[in-house]
């Protein structure tokens, strides 16, 4: 089926979904049991996901939360988010498998997006450090803290492809690569749910937003997405589909409408591919209030009809609509959408509930002992900072400024310099507010240098949070004048600025992408004062800083690093940690250029003529200011001897990589194709694998890939996968652009 010619589900017989997808589903004793025993209420309950409503560590509610109190106590509740604590979760846990009818166990979710109490790095910067045992790792420590406080599921990871530097999100993604991104998608499921989904030390992952959302137009969160089956099948399904293959427990349906339909209702992506073509047997749910919001997408009538269409489309639990819990028994009995869909639905929700272990005891994740040991332990933080040292990528290293030299007067300046707070990123809802360690506090403690800190000027005028609008100093000066007299004192200056936390994530985007406030301003004045500067830029996204890459002679871009943020870039500064991280994303010269991505189509005017009809910008380059996996050593690294040979099967490419500098270091070689004659249009390059390689002064080290039809393939718009025989480029190099390269035919 096209997904742009989607025929609705409500116009078939309703028979349609009857035993054909049922029964894979029916491999549970205890659950099977319990379904003969529910009314067409409790299974329609087991389909709804609420929110924590009161405290219940007091009396129950007798005004305002008492209608949903009744419905838990109904056993009209399945699940429930935005609870923690092991009290918390236990009282909950108490109310439904003791209160209710048949005693079903609660699942409890949580955003756990790069940690819960012990922050990572954010997402995109965890994917600079293109280390997937790291970033698989990083997933297990989150893990096992959530399970310590209760929680067994978290919406995460998300793995929607942004190729928009605007959006907001992008910063809790994988990047703008299909490859890389299906890669880490299935790293993360695997490190958040281990071996054995039962284990109290693991957690379910839902892999989100299924799907296009991250290609919003204009980069506005939760817009309309447009795309062509060429990109929904090439570029933003893969992702899922390796999460689906890692064995990922959940998918959550996006806000976004794809081509028309919203994804929640969408039976094309949810019937016909999740759960027909690619046999998905867990739970899909609805990300927060989506269901309702068919109506405002203006293709459902009102909230009766959005419930039918998102029931019958295949999503099985309803997040913070109450379209469910309000509508279906009534649809079900009018004939309007058959049973099999109820019970199909309520199927997975038990099934994934039996997997997590509930049945055999409801309070496995409710071990105070595990809490108090736990959270934000010596362990987990010591796993966080070394996931910060790897996801820091060195953009620029003129005249060897970095690493530092003892003996040195240095001015460390900028409103990042000793925040504790921005640094922890966009995602940290049970986290507490300043509780990074800052650069400040990190650099203190080492000796040999001369340290003064400075904020130069305030970025914040009100305290950010969450769900309000971070407002951005546009006019306090105050500081700057200060700040310029300490950089003409000092031998160096080390200028900490970039976005602040809560400038990045869900429901902010960005019209314009460079330093905020008056951080450019105060850049250019510190660089008239002392030139001899190394720049820490932060940030959840890329940013737009041509100035800095023009006049600034080092840059390390630090991301949002999280909880052990100072201590690891203190650790990469200082020379501790050689930086061994690549971007995940291209960084535009200006926003003007978004979206901007590598891994372009060519047009039929590529190159540039004396006359001005070729593809180009009148006032820009179009190329990046720095290209998808980009980024720097403290030593260098050569590529030589490329070979490459083929078989009817295969094409065998192979290289030797050296480290032709001083000290130790890690380079990600990267492995490139062009298809350069193909029935569809393709890309001019596209990663198809990549090895982390860790060499020391004057080693080589020779790597082979082996290039399949997994990799050489292409879908059509259709989603049919295709195969063809032909020329293509091979390019092996330390980004997307410093490749050597050669054609052959296959």
């Amino acid at each position: 089926m096209v997904i742009t010619a989607c025929q609705r589900k409500t116009d078939l017989p309703t028979d349609v979904l009857s035993t054909e997808l049922v029964n894979p589903l029916k491999k549970y004793e205890k659950v099977e049991a319990l379904m003969k025993q529910m009314t067409l209420e409790e299974k329609i309950g087991q389909m709804n996901l609420y929110s924590s409503f009161y405290d219940v560590t007091g009396p129950a509610p007798t005004t305002g939360a008492n209608e949903r109190y009744d419905e838990l106590v109904n056993g009209d509740v399945g699940a429930m988010l935005n609870v923690r604590g092991v009290e918390n979760v236990r009282k909950w846990q108490k109310i439904a498998v003791e209160e209710t009818r048949l005693g079903i166990p609660l699942i409890f979710g949580y955003d756990v997006i790069h940690g819960l109490k012990t922050l990572s790095p954010v997402p995109l910067a965890e994917a600079a450090s293109w280390d997937l045992t790291a970033i698989q790792q990083s997933a297990a420590v989150a893990a096992r803290e959530a399970a310590a406080v209760g929680i067994n599921w978290t919406f995460a990871p998300m793995i929607d492809i942004s190729r928009d530097a605007r959006w907001g999100r992008v910063m809790e993604g994988g990047g703008e690569d299909t490859y890389l991104g299906s890669k880490i998608a299935a790293a993360r499921v695997r490190g958040f749910q281990g071996d054995d989904l039962s284990s109290p030390y693991t957690i379910a992952a839902c892999a989100k937003h299924f799907a296009g959302y991250g290609f919003a137009e204009g980069g506005r969160d939760y817009n309309t997405v447009d795309v062509s089956g060429s990109i929904l099948h090439n570029v933003i399904l893969p992702p899922f589909k390796a999460a689906l293959d890692a064995g990922v427990a959940t998918f959550m349906s996006a806000f976004n409408d794809v081509n028309g339909i919203p994804a929640v209702e969408h039976d094309y992506l949810h019937r016909d591919l999740l759960k027909g073509s690619w046999g998905f047997e867990g739970m899909v749910v609805s990300d927060w209030g989506t269901i309702r919001e068919v109506v405002i997408h203006g293709r459902a009538a009102d909230l009766r009809d959005a419930a039918k269409e998102s029931a019958i489309a295949g999503c099985d639990m309803d997040m913070e609509a109450r379209g469910y819990s309000q509508h279906l028994a009534e649809l079900v009995r009018a004939g309007e959408v058959d049973s099999s869909v109820v019970d199909e639905a309520a199927r997975r929700v038990l099934n994934l509930k039996y997997e997590l272990g509930l049945f055999e005891d409801p309070y496995r994740y409710c071990d105070a002992d595990r809490e108090e040991a736990e959270v934000n332990s010596d362990k987990a933080r010591a796993a966080v900072r070394d996931m910060a040292r790897k996801s820091m990528v060195l953009l620029k290293n003129q005249n060897n400024l970095l690493p530092l030299k003892s003996g040195q007067k240095i001015a460390v300046i900028g409103p990042h310099a000793s925040d504790k707070n921005s640094v922890l990123g966009g995602w940290r809802l049970a986290s507490d507010d300043n509780t990074a360690v800052s650069i400040e506090e990190a650099l203190s403690q080492k000796d040999g240098f001369e340290w003064s800190f400075h904020q130069g000027v305030r970025l914040i005028d009100a305290p950010a949070s969450f769900i309000r609008e971070t407002v951005i100093n546009e006019t306090d000066k105050t500081g700057i004048d200060e700040a310029v007299a300490a950089a003409k004192a000092a031998d160096m200056v080390i200028l900490a600025i970039g976005e602040h936390g809560y400038q990045s994530g869900e429901g902010r985007s960005r019209a314009r992408i460079g330093f905020p406030g008056l951080q450019q301003e105060l850049m250019e004045r510190i660089y008239e004062a002392n030139p001899n500067i190394v720049l820490v830029s932060m940030s959840g996204r890329p940013l737009a800083m041509p100035w800095a890459a023009k006049n600034i002679p080092a840059i390390l871009h630090a991301w949002q690093l999280g909880t052990e943020s100072g201590n690891a870039i203190a650790d990469v500064l200082m020379g501790d940690y050689n930086p061994s991280g690549k971007l995940p994303v291209t960084f535009p010269k200006a926003v003007g250029q978004v979206p901007l991505y590598y891994n372009h189509e060519r047009t039929g005017r590529p190159d540039s003529i004396e006359m001005v009809f070729w593809s180009h910008y009148i006032d820009q380059t179009s190329g990046p200011q720095y290209p998808f996996g980009y980024g720097l050593s403290y030593t260098t690294f050569d590529y030589k001897d490329l070979s490459v040979t083929t078989t009817a099967d295969a094409i065998n490419v192979s290289v030797t990589v050296s480290n032709t500098g001083d000290v130790v270091g890690e380079e990600v070689a990267q492995l490139y194709i062009h298809d350069v004659a193909a029935s569809m249009t393709r890309p001019v390059r596209e990663l198809k694998g990549f090895d982390k390689l860790r060499l020391a002064p004057g080693e080589s080290q020779r790597i082979e890939f082996i290039l399949t039809e997994a990799e050489l393939g292409f879908y059509d718009n259709d989603g049919h996968y295709l195969v063809e025989h032909g020329d293509f480029n091979i390019m092996v190099g330390t980004n997307s652009q410093d490749v050597i390269s050669e054609r052959v035919t296959w």
